[in-house]
């Protein structure tokens, strides 16, 4: 569980999350929308400790994060930034790069660090791709090679930023399964996305933010019903069911 408590947070003296008190459900995918420069990325980046809160504190369990190890941390909370270097390497090797946290005298790989990235390369179905260089990947390629060194890492929590961005529909398709394959082990994921139909199907809570603050945590069903979308957007949402009662929302834009 990831806690924020009273947390002001933002870049060279200006914040731009004000006094944020926010728990994320252990065990729930956790989605956060709102706005262009409304906060959503800094939030992330200080739950994962990137950023260092002006006032306040994020917890992970009972533990204030300010107190704890780099590498204690780093073996509970995986982050996944939506800018990332170019990197000139196999994709297996990125992939074991999420061992990292766990590596032993001389950084050699052990079996379980094996285990645990042919396991990664398995659930993001590019174990066919082990021995290509991220250059030679496509978009939807290198995406899923990112969340395998994620996935490698083995936290109980996973942080991540606009994961879908710049896919093609059914790249987007194939890393929401991911997700909730992950999810369906137990893992708590917390995600920003741009796409509000995306995050109202895909999250078993919506988290609405606003002007750096935040407006609601909740289901999507109670994110729909109290019109949070439409007070964040200015957008009309819209709520539909097809034969088999699988829900599904789309927005319209509000009429003048």
């Amino acid at each position: 569980m990831i806690e924020l408590k009273g947390v002001f947070a933002g870049y060279f003296g200006e914040a731009k999350i004000h006094d944020i008190h926010l728990t994320f459900h252990q065990g729930k995918i956790s989605a956060i929308v709102g706005p262009n420069g409304c906060g959503k990325t800094t939030l992330l980046k200080t739950a994962a400790r990137l950023l260092t809160p002006m006032k306040g504190s994020v917890y992970l369990g009972e533990i204030d994060i300010a107190q704890m190890g780099l590498k204690a941390f780093v073996q509970r909370v995986a982050m996944l930034p939506q800018t990332r270097l170019s990197v000139n390497m196999r994709v297996e090797n990125l992939v074991m790069h999420g061992r990292f946290p766990y590596a032993g005298f001389g950084r050699k790989p052990s079996q379980e660090d094996k285990n645990a990235v042919e396991k990664a390369l398995y659930l993001t179905k590019i174990e066919s791709l082990r021995n290509k260089n991220i250059s030679e990947l496509s978009g939807g390629e290198k995406q899923r090679a990112y969340i395998a060194m994620a996935i490698a890492q083995d936290t109980e929590v996973f942080l991540l930023d606009e994961p879908m961005t710049h896919l093609d529909i059914c790249h987007q398709i194939d890393i929401g399964e991911i997700l909730k394959e992950l999810n369906r082990e137990g893992k708590t994921i917390i995600m920003v996305l741009h796409d509000l139909a995306q995050a109202m199907t895909l999250a078993d809570f919506v988290c609405v933010m606003r002007e750096g603050k935040v407006l609601c945590y909740a289901p999507p069903q109670e994110v729909y019903e109290g019109g949070y979308l439409q007070k964040a957007f200015d957008v009309h949402c819209l709520k539909m069911e097809d034969k088999n009662q699988n829900v599904f929302y789309t927005f319209c834009k509000r009429q003048s």
